[in-house]
């Protein structure tokens, strides 16, 4: 299909992108990788009626990292994120969950930011930072505030980013506990039917499609903080929640699904 009418604008700096969102409020959108917001164009499920694009905005691609934290422009790639040696080493969970994610066409021009602020529970890098505990760093006309991640998502394509906000930067903790990453899909490249994220030997576990939103798993955590085993832990991986229904999987097998991961990832995050 072919995407709604709308104006397309080039922002020069990260001010004037703010100046653009705050001038045409809710009509407007982000332009950063594209793989995400165009998609949605096409199908009419995004109208936006301007296009800031922000993708030129290279002061806002690095990979930094300073006093046990890895801070990261919310325009560095995906393909930068699973290539970096420093990233790596100090945060080896966020560059491999990075090498999954669609095909290289998309890790070439998918960015961090944008699939944050994209909010896609489905997703591999949202469960990612919240596994980490990560800080997502917005910017607007009133200047910058830093949000947890854990705060960040709110419903189904849906954040506490304001219509005048645009990510800057996330910082996530230099880690040194045990990690994994499991993801369930029909094929390499497709979205996850269910994912799970521990990071820091299971003080953080999350998970993808699950919900309307990227989920902690914080049955999981308590279960681990008590003294539980792996195998007790993911047994309540699905607790209170309520899984999606589509063509890949129904509630039920999701929530099996999430128990059967859940144990795989922490096993293998060495948590026995």
């Amino acid at each position: 299909m072919i995407p709604a009418a709308f104006d397309y604008k080039v922002a020069e700096s990260v001010e004037h992108a703010i100046s653009l969102l705050t001038e045409h409020g809710d009509e407007a959108k982000l332009l950063a990788g594209g793989h995400s917001l165009i998609p949605m164009m096409r199908f009419r499920l995004a109208t936006p009626g301007v296009l800031v694009d922000v993708g030129r905005l290279d002061d806002l691609r690095y990979i930094r990292r300073s006093n046990g934290t890895v801070a990261i422009g919310a325009l560095t790639r995906h393909s930068e994120l699973e290539h970096s040696a420093e990233l790596a080493q100090a945060c080896p969970m966020l560059s491999s969950v990075a090498a999954l994610v669609g095909d290289p066409a998309v890790r070439h021009r998918g960015t961090l930011g944008g699939t944050i602020a994209h909010a896609d529970p489905a997703s591999d890098l949202p469960a990612a930072v919240l596994a980490l505990g990560a800080t997502i760093v917005a910017q607007g006309p009133s200047g910058r505030r830093e949000i947890a991640a854990t705060d960040f998502f709110t419903g189904y394509f849906e954040s506490v980013l304001a219509d005048d906000e645009m990510i800057t930067e996330v910082r996530v903790p230099a880690t040194g506990g045990g990690w994994n990453y499991q993801k369930f899909n029909r094929r390499a490249q497709d979205w996850a039917i269910v994912g799970v994220a521990v990071a820091d030997g299971g003080a953080g576990v999350s998970l993808v499609n699950m919900g309307s939103t990227p989920l902690r798993a914080s049955g999981v955590e308590a279960a681990l903080a008590s003294g539980a085993s792996a195998a007790d832990a993911a047994a309540v991986a699905a607790e209170g929640l309520e899984p999606p229904t589509d063509l890949n999987a129904d509630s039920d097998y999701r929530s099996h699904l999430a128990q059967v991961l859940t144990q795989r990832a922490l096993n293998a995050a060495g948590v026995a």
